[in-house]
C-alpha cells in the first residue's frame, strides 16, 4: 500500500534483521534502530546505532527520520535474569521511551509493539488480552511493557501489539532463541527426540511472521488499533515431526530417540551447567517443560482474519533455513 518510512527498532535482532530485508526489498525507505550492529551487513546503510533507553537521542531520532511506520522489536529477551525485573529495564523504560517518541511525532501513522506469549506461562490459554500471569522476570517485565502501551493517552496513531510465539528460521543464531541452534544439532548428529511425549506446538517461520507484521500495518487503522496480535503459522507442529523433516533434508536419517530418564538426567545437568554459569546449556528442567507443553491453544483466528493464508510451508521454511545455514558455514 504505497512506500511507506519504516523505523524498526531492534532490526539488528533474528525478527528485525528478517523485517528490515522485507522493507528494503519492497522498495520502503527503512531506518534500522540498535544498539547492536547489523547482522546483516547489506542493511549498514540504513543502520543507526541508538539506545533506546536514551530519550533524547531516540527522540531526535524519530524527529530527522520522520517516520510514517514505526515496529517496536528492541528488547532484553533472553530467561537469565533472576534477580530483578529492572535487568529488563529496555523491555519497560525502553517502551515508555518509544510510546513517548511516538507520542511527539506527528508523522507516524500505524505502530507495531512486540511483546511475547510468555505474558503467560507458554502452554496457558489466556481468556482475554488483559489475561496475565508471567511465570519468568521476563515475562514480567513484557507485562510491564503492554500496559506502559495500553494506558497511553498520547499517541496519535494507530498502534497494536504482537505476541510472538516460537519463532525460528535464518538470522536466528543466538543463544536465547530456543530454536536457533536445533538445525546444526541435528545436522550434526547430537539431537535426541525426548520418547513418550509430543504435544502439538505453536511455532512461526520468520517469514511469515514477517508477513503478517507487514499485513497489520497495511491493515485498516481501525482493524488493529489498541488490539492484541498472536503471531504463530496457523498449522500446529509436532517437534518430532518437525525434526525428521529437517534431518532428511540434510541426510536422510531418521533421529533417535532417548527414553526420558535419561531426558531427565540431562535436563538436571544443564541446570548445573546453568548455576555455575553457563548462560545456554543444551537443555535445562525449564527448557524440559516447555517441550512437554501443548502450546497450540493460543488464539490466532483474530490475526488470520487480516492476513489470510500465509506464504510459507514449514517444508520451505525448513529448506530456507538449511540454505541461510550453508551459507553462514554453520552447517555443512
Amino acid at each position: 500500500m504505497g512506500t511507506k518510512r519504516l523505523l524498526v527498532t531492534g532490526g539488528s535482532g533474528f525478527i528485525g534483521t528478517s523485517l528490515v530485508e522485507s522493507f528494503l526489498t519492497a522498495g520502503h525507505e527503512v531506518l534500522s534502530v540498535d544498539i547492536g550492529e547489523p547482522q546483516n551487513h547489506r542493511h549498514d546503510k540504513v543502520f543507526e546505532k541508538i539506545d533506546i533507553l536514551d530519550l533524547t537521542a531516540l527522540t531526535k531520532t524519530f524527529s530527522d527520520f520522520a517516520p510514517t511506520h514505526v515496529v517496536h522489536l528492541a528488547a532484553r529477551a533472553d530467561l537469565n535474569e533472576k534477580k530483578d525485573v529492572q535487568g529488563y529495564r529496555t523491555n519497560v523504560d525502553g517502551v515508555e521511551n518509544v510510546v513517548r517518541a511516538v507520542s511527539g511525532q506527528p508523522s507516524v501513522t500505524k505502530c507495531v509493539f512486540a511483546s511475547t506469549k510468555l505474558v503467560c506461562p507458554t502452554d496457558y490459554r489466556p481468556e482475554s488480552d488483559d489475561d496475565y500471569c508471567p511465570n519468568t522476570l521476563y515475562g514480567q517485565s513484557k507485562v510491564m511493557g503492554e500496559k506502559i502501551v495500553k494506558s497511553s493517552e498520547t499517541m496519535q496513531c494507530h498502534w497494536c501489539i504482537v505476541r510472538p510465539s516460537s519463532i525460528w528460521g535464518p538470522w536466528s543464531w543466538l543463544p536465547h532463541i530456543p530454536y536457533g541452534r536445533f538445525f546444526v544439532m541435528i545436522a550434526e548428529g547430537r539431537y535426541f527426540h525426548p520418547g513418550g511425549i509430543d504435544p502439538p506446538k505453536a511455532f512461526g517461520y520468520v517469514g511469515n511472521t514477517v508477513f503478517q507484521i507487514e499485513k497489520l500495518l497495511d491493515a485498516p487503522g481501525h482493524q488493529i488499533h489498541r488490539k492484541v496480535f498472536y503471531l504463530a503459522d496457523y498449522d500446529v507442529l509436532k517437534i518430532s515431526d518437525w525434526a525428521n523433516m529437517i534431518s532428511s533434508k540434510l541426510s536422510n536419517k531418521k533421529l533417535r530417540t532417548l527414553p526420558w530418564p535419561a531426558i531427565y538426567l540431562l535436563a538436571w545437568m544443564g541446570d548445573v551447567m546453568k548455576f555455575f554459569g553457563m548462560k545456554a546449556p543444551p537443555l535445562t528442567s525449564f527448557r524440559l517443560n516447555n517441550i512437554r507443553a501443548d502450546t497450540s491453544g493460543i488464539p490466532l483466528e483474530p490475526t488470520k482474519s487480516i492476513t489470510g493464508p500465509l506464504p510459507y510451508s514449514v517444508e520451505q521454511g525448513v529448506e530456507e533455513t538449511i540454505a541461510w545455514l550453508r551459507t553462514q558455514g554453520l552447517i555443512l
